[in-house]
Formats: C-alpha cells, structure tokens, sequence
C-alpha cells in the first residue's frame, strides 16, 4: 500500500485546525473552542501536492471514549498514513505527552509541533525543544499556528518523522500482559502500519474501534485475545491503572524539560478569563455579551439589513421586474404562479432566503465567529454546565443551542460535537420544541417589546420552564448516562480577522448550498397544497383549536401552517395581526408558535442526522405538546387576569 497522508493528531483546542489551514490553504471550521473538528477533514498539502493531510477530531485521551476519539483512532487504523504530526500545547506539556506515549507506543513515524509556544511564555514557562526532541527521539518544532511561525520548520523536518521512543515500560504485571497480548496480535492480526505493542495496549484499555478491527482482522482467533485480555483484567492490569503510569511517565518527562521563571503579573486577557467565568461577575457579563449580540443580529441583521434588501432591493426592484418579466414571457397560468405567485419559487422561497434570511444569518455568523474565536464559548460550557445537569447533558451542549438561536437548522448538524448519541438526540429534541432561530427570535421581540415588558418576560419564563421540563423528562426516559464536562480552558484572545472571516464564508457558502434549496422545496410544498385546496382546507380544520382552546383570531390559523414551512414566517404571520391580538392573545400565539413544529428545513436534518422514525416521533409530540402549553397558557393568564 503506498503510504499517501500525513495526519494532524492532538487534544482539543491546541491549534490543529488552524495549522491544518497554514498547511494545506483549505478552510476548515478554525475555532477556539473545543470540539470544532468533529469530522476528519482532508486536503492536499501545500508542501506535497502527492499528500493528503488529514485533520482528525480532537481526543481527550486514547483508548477512546467519545465520538470524537472514535473517529481519530479510525484515522489511524484505516488511512495509510506516512507519517503523524502531534500537535502538542506547550503551556500544558503534561496532557499532551500523556498521548505521546501511545503515539510512541503505536510505532508511526511523528513529528512533535510543539503549539502556543508563545502563551506558554507569557506564562512564565519555557519547554526545552531541543531535550524533548532528545527525549522521543523525533523532531520537536515550536510553533505558533495563529501567526504562521515555525510552519516552515515544520516542514522542513516532516522527512525527518521518526517512531517515538518509549516513554515507560509499565509494572512487570502490565508487561508481562502487554507483551503477551502484543505477541498473539502480531500472529493473528498484525497491523500494516501500527506496532502491535500499542494495539494491545489500547485493546487492554477497551478502545472499541480497536476491539471492532481486532474482531475483523483475527477472525476465530478473537476469542484467544478476549481470554488473554480478561485474565490482564482480572490481575490488576486495569484501564485505569495503565492510563495513571502514562500520566506519571508524562508529568516526569514535562518537568525534565520545562523552565519555569519569574511568575508574571497576570495579563489583561487572563484576567478577563477569570472574570468570565466568576461566580458573580459572569452573569452581568454574559448579560452584556447577550445584550450586544442581539443589537447586533436582532437590530441591525434583522432590521437595518432585512429592510434595506426586503423593502428596497427586492420589494422595489428585484421582485416587481422578475415577476413582470414572467407575467410577459410565460403564459401559462400554474407555471407563473409556481414562479412570482403568492407561494412562488422566487416571490416567496428566495425572497425569505435571501432578503429575510441571509443578512439575520450573516450577522450572526459573524458574532457567533467572534465569540467563539475568542476562546468565549469554552467559558460558557463551564458556566452552563451546573443547569445542564438537570436535563441530563453537560455545559457543552450549550454550543449547538445558542447557535441555533441564529439557525436552528445548522445547529442541528453541530450537535456532533457531542459526546454520545444521547446527548445529540436530546439536545435536538429540545431545540426542536423550545430554541427560536434568531430571524423568529426578533419577531418575538418586536410584538411582545410592543406590548410590554411583562409580556415578554412571560414568554421568556415560559420557554425556560418549557426547556428545562422537557429537558428532565427526556434525560429520565432516554437510556444511558451523562458524560461529565471535560474541557480544556483555551486563552480569552482578541479574535483575528482572518479566521472569523473564512468561519463566515464558509458558513455562508453551506447555508446557500444546503438550506436554500430546503426553503425551494418547502415552497413548492406550499404551492402545491393551496393548488390542490388542500391548504385553505388545512387551515379551515384548525381554526376551532386555534379560536377555541388558543383564543386566538380564526385567521392565525394560517400562521401555524406557515410555521412549518420556516417558524419565523409564522411568527410574522401573528406580528400581522398584532392589531388584532389582545396582550394575552399576543403572548399565547407566541408562545404556541415558538413551540410549534421545527420548520420543514430543520426536519430534513433531523431526519438526515436522526433517521426518518426519531424524526416522526419529535413531530408526533410537538405538535399536540405545543397546543396543550398555549391552551393551559391561555386559561392560566385569563385566570390570573380575572382574579387581578
């Protein structure tokens, strides 16, 4: 097999997918917040047009637990790798070098890029590149992948890559077991690249993709190395207990080769850090980040910009040329109105795509790319992570969630950056019933702002309460356990231009590529049920849930069947007839509409990510869940309303 790819292998949030970027030009989602390659990206190296480099997730530690990890030890079993390069944190040498053990132990040819030399430094410590290349017996290169600095180095000893030396041997009862195990794997399924030494350490761990390549590759003789693993079991040589003398060989070789000197005053940025995350000051600042985000996305996205392209380049311009255009040129009657109708291709599907849509989602992206380049949103998980307990996830979820406050859609698909199946099923649960998208999320605003401020904190309390309680009911009857908040905290830093621009571009480019075409496709829905009748007929059956049970005008039925084809569109539906809801009016259709139905893009990708049976289930007990809160919402304000 020729040997054609070079993989970035590295714990989270130590700047692999920024030096994936200097080293291939390709754009991956370069953040500062763990969790960011969830997927192996790949992509033809600069330095070697024959290379492919290969961006793998990044792992907390090896055997693996998590997705993330999975994926990572796939890489290494499946791609015919050349070489490896660790990607390293200088300023927490003892976490990386635990996973140069394995590395070392796996036998690939490594070469050592030693990351954020620069904030190690700034920290008062200095790593001896020199006696750790000495160490491992491999090239140990300095970097700082954010300003490009020691990237040519890097791949100037790439040819140099070399197996690492061990950094233990274990007890005697560890290699006794290990060597055992090592001998019968290089019998019955020796690896073509990887030592068999690292696999049997990493099958006496329990990594399952090992144990799945192992059970492949062996056949019959599986059973012998299930034997031998649980009498290693049975003996003391234990996970645990092999992961602690890792540790131990690490935190040994880190201090051999770390200097540490005066400590220096803290700087601006690490005390922002703290403050961040302080047990009081945390709140009013994340209330102030919220407040400035939503200027930015709620005022300026979805009003300055919304207005200038709905109301003056489309509603003035665009719209009534295109629409006269096929008036004159097509003259048959249903393919006309399929284009410039009332649910028209153009005049509804890429209207609310481009003029309503696109600058909400733009602004948001951009404010999102902020925040999490600044090394914010790995703040927020730990903030968060107390509250999420009781819904049975961790801090981390709380990524997917506050992006899907600006698409929904898109933040169904970065729930992967969870830990288990789940946690991805309950977080696209909830934000399917209660997480309104940012273009609906103004919409509320706008209506209820207008009513009164009592007005929208009950909407917001009702979502809270909403959330949390379905939150609980799920975390108790979906099966399995929550994994416990592991992160690294990556420095507070002013975000750089560069990388929020090409996160926004690319983010861009996959909302005109994936979602447009959802919003086309439920358009067309929409056309055809108003040709066929089967619209007016739908919203004829639903006006006595609606002005019954709801107290709402007949005519917002229509809103709720507009809120499947995208929420925000039934949100506006209701802000239509704003002049004729009473307060409590207002603040029950909100509160249904928010609750109601994912919109038909966001059902694709749940379908997509989920499979078409959790998808029906979601829909099968939002739509009567959401109905059965309005109602009870409604009878409650009357109550209270009354009784005042």
């Amino acid at each position: 097999m020729t040997l054609t790819a070079i993989a970035l292998v590295g714990n989270p949030n130590v700047g692999k997918s920024v030096l994936f970027h200097r080293l291939t030009g390709a754009y991956v989602n370069v953040s500062n917040y763990p969790g960011t390659t969830v997927e192996v990206a790949r992509a033809p190296a600069r330095f070697d047009a024959g290379v492919d480099l290969i961006d793998t997730p990044g792992v907390l530690t090896l055997p693996a637990r998590s997705d993330d990890e999975r994926a990572t030890m796939r890489a290494l079993l499946h791609e015919p790798l050349r070489a490896v390069i660790q990607v390293g944190d200088a300023k927490n040498l003892r976490r990386s070098l635990t996973l140069t053990a394995l590395l070392a132990d796996l036998g690939l040819p490594t070469v050592v890029a030693l990351n954020m030399h620069d904030e190690a430094g700034a920290r008062g410590m200095t790593v001896d590149a020199s006696a750790l290349s000495a160490a491992l017996g491999a090239p140990v290169v300095p970097t700082v992948a954010t300003g490009g600095e020691g990237i040519a180095q890097l791949t100037r000893h790439l040819p140099l890559a070399r197996s690492l030396l061990p950094l233990l041997h274990y007890d005697a009862a560890a290699e006794a077991a290990i060597t055992d195990l090592a001998a019968r794997i290089a019998a019955v399924a020796p690896h073509p690249r990887l030592a068999a030494r690292g696999l049997a350490i990493l099958y006496l761990g329990q990594d399952k993709e090992v144990e799945a390549w192992l059970q492949e590759t062996a056949g019959e003789a599986y059973a012998a190395l299930t034997a031998l693993r649980e009498a290693a079991h049975a003996g003391g040589v234990t996970p645990a207990a092999l992961a602690h003398e890792r540790g131990e060989a690490a935190g040994t070789l880190a201090a051999r080769v770390t200097a540490r000197g005066a400590q220096p005053s803290p700087l601006l940025a690490h005390r922002i850090g703290q403050l961040v995350i302080h047990r009081v000051w945390a709140w009013p600042i994340l209330l102030a980040v919220l407040f400035v985000v939503y200027e930015f996305v709620g005022v300026f996205g979805a009003g300055t910009l919304v207005g200038l392209l709905e109301e003056n380049l489309f509603g003035k311009h665009l719209n009534p040329a295109i629409t006269g255009f096929v008036q004159q040129y097509i003259q048959i009657g249903w393919l006309a109105d399929l284009l410039v109708g009332q649910y028209g291709l153009w005049t509804m599907g890429m209207t609310y795509a481009l003029a309503l849509i696109l600058p909400i989602v733009t602004t948001f992206f951009i404010a999102f790319g902020l925040l999490e380049d600044s090394g914010y949103f790995a703040r927020l998980s730990v903030l968060a992570n107390r509250l999420f307990k009781l819904i049975g996830l961790n801090g981390r979820a709380v990524l997917p969630m506050v992006l899907g406050l600006g698409c929904v859609t898109m933040a169904t698909l970065t729930t992967r950056i969870l830990h288990s199946p789940r946690e991805r099923l309950i977080t696209i649960f909830l934000m399917a019933l209660a997480i309104p998208c940012s273009a609906q999320l103004g919409v509320v605003l706008g209506l209820l702002g207008a009513v009164s401020f009592s007005a929208l904190l009950i909407w917001v309390a009702a979502m809270v309460a909403v959330l949390m309680l379905a939150g609980f009911l799920a975390a108790k009857l979906i099966p399995g356990r929550r994994i416990p908040l592991v992160t690294e905290m990556p420095p507070i830093r002013l975000p750089l231009a560069g990388n929020v621009a090409k996160k926004t571009v690319g983010r861009l480019k996959w909302y005109l590529v994936e979602v447009i075409p959802l919003f086309l496709l439920g358009t067309l829905i929409m056309f055809i049920l108003d040709r066929f009748g089967a619209l007016p007929a739908i919203i004829s059956a639903g006006e006595p849930l609606v002005s019954g049970w709801l107290g709402l005008p007949k005519e917002a039925s229509a809103a709720f069947v507009m809120g499947f084809l995208r929420r925000d569109f039934g949100a506006t539906g209701l802000f239509a007839l704003s002049s004729q809801l009473t307060p409590i009016q207002a603040v029950v259709g909100m509160v249904t509409i928010t609750l109601f139905v994912p919109c038909i893009a966001s059902m694709m990708v749940i379908v997509k990510e989920q499979g078409l049976k959790i998808a029906a289930a979601m829909l099968a007990f939002i739509i009567p869940f959401a109905f059965l809160v309005g109602g009870l919402l409604n009878l409650l304000l009357h109550a209270v309303w009354s009784a005042a």
